[in-house]
């Protein structure tokens, strides 16, 4: 049994094997590394840019975890509650990572929040279109960021978004 780090969340996992995606966040393999190779990351000083950029993203990012988890209770089917369960726990992470890189306290993610649909098909829309919007803004968070920790956090979280993007593509067009 091996002890593994995501170098985005920076939880720990206990394998056999390196997950392909972190159990928590949902980063890539590419960001799992043994304890041993594990470094906290720091970032010194953020500039005005990134700290907006985080700023925006951590609101959304939060809006989005209250939504699933919101979707989650309405659902319709075991299926779609425990994946957008699932997806709330990643956004939640996601909150979690980048109030470590603003060094403040993650804000309270509201699981009583009431604004989803009672109708699965409205909330996997729904869903979409908040993946899409989270890519285009964090590509352009990335492009904007000089601060290595903060591309490495918005090149991470795109993927992972991306990944969900997919969730709700292969459920709609079905």
């Amino acid at each position: 049994m091996k002890l593994w780090r995501c170098m985005i969340c920076g939880d720990p996992y206990l394998g056999e094997e390196k997950p392909r995606n972190c159990p928590f966040c949902g980063a890539h393999e590419r960001y799992i590394v043994e304890q041993t190779e594990y470094k906290d990351p720091v970032i010194e000083s953020l500039s005005d840019v990134s700290k907006e950029n985080l700023e925006a993203a951590l609101q959304l990012e939060t809006n989005n975890a209250e939504f699933y988890a919101c979707a989650s209770r309405k659902a319709n089917t075991d299926e779609m509650k425990n994946m957008f369960k699932a997806l709330s726990k990643v956004e939640s992470e996601h909150a979690s990572v980048i109030s470590k890189a603003l060094k403040i306290a993650k804000p309270e993610i509201n699981l009583a929040n009431n604004e989803c649909q009672a109708d699965d098909m409205a909330n996997l829309e729904e869903s979409h279109v908040r993946e899409e919007r989270a890519i285009k803004k964090y590509g352009k968070f990335l492009s904007e960021a000089t601060e290595p920790r903060v591309q490495e956090i918005f090149s991470a979280v795109i993927a992972v978004e991306s990944d969900h993007l997919s969730l709700s593509e292969e459920r709609i067009t079905d």
